[in-house]
């Protein structure tokens, strides 16, 4: 897989609502807060499902209600497709686990 460039990433984390470009465009991030720790490991039980089977797998990090994600695709040693990908499924279920 072909990471992107700089610009192609700068263009890729735009289009994605959310989501930061880390400096040196190698990996975005995004904070998730929900409404209690039930409903944050919910939402984390989804996004490995869709992890799993993009065989895609987030940098994260969850204290209570809250969940840090970090993306990269470490073969490629950038940002690439899959992670744009698998950042658009993070914010499905996001969206579905609060309502």
């Amino acid at each position: 897989m072909q990471k992107f460039s700089a610009h192609e990433a700068a263009q890729q984390v735009a289009a994605l609502d959310g989501w930061r470009l880390e400096a040196g465009a190698g990996a975005i991030t995004r904070d998730f807060r929900f409404a209690d720790f039930r409903t944050a490991w919910a939402f984390m039980t989804a996004v490995a499902a869709v992890a799993d089977r993009l065989d895609h797998h987030p940098e994260w990090s969850n204290i209570y209600n809250q969940v840090s994600i970090r993306l990269t695709t470490h073969d490629a040693g950038g940002l690439t497709a899959r992670d744009m990908t698998l950042a658009r499924c993070i914010a499905d279920a996001a969206d579905r686990a609060v309502k």
